[in-house]
């Protein structure tokens, strides 16, 4: 379960950031980073920690290129579908919870690679 949660955060941060080149976001670094939302995406907390939102703003400032936000939105992606428990309504609300701006909706089907 906390792979899945931390696969959909990864997911969502990806998705959050412009994209462009080469990627140099790790699917580990990213793991990190989404990590601490697995509680909230599982339904175990009422609300994303301060560590996860933390972690996924930091996520948004580094993935700068496409290929930046695709590779983390990939990693994000393949943890997510490993392990079950991820509540997609808790997912959608990770960016307004954790004030990061997207111009998509989040979800467990979102398309890394538009």
């Amino acid at each position: 379960m906390k792979a899945t949660t931390l696969c959909s955060l990864l997911l969502l941060s990806s998705l959050l950031l412009p994209r462009e080149a080469t990627a140099t976001v790790s699917c580990a670094i990213v793991a990190a980073k989404a990590a601490p939302c697995l509680s909230f995406v599982t339904g175990k907390v009422p609300g994303p920690p301060a560590a996860c939102c933390a972690g996924l703003q930091q996520l948004a400032r580094q993935a700068v290129t496409v290929a930046d936000r695709r590779a983390t939105c990939h990693c994000l992606e393949n943890s997510v579908r490993r392990f079950a428990g991820v509540q997609d309504r808790l997912l959608s609300q990770i960016p307004t919870a954790c004030h990061i701006r997207v111009s998509f909706p989040v979800s467990l089907n979102t398309n890394c690679d538009r």
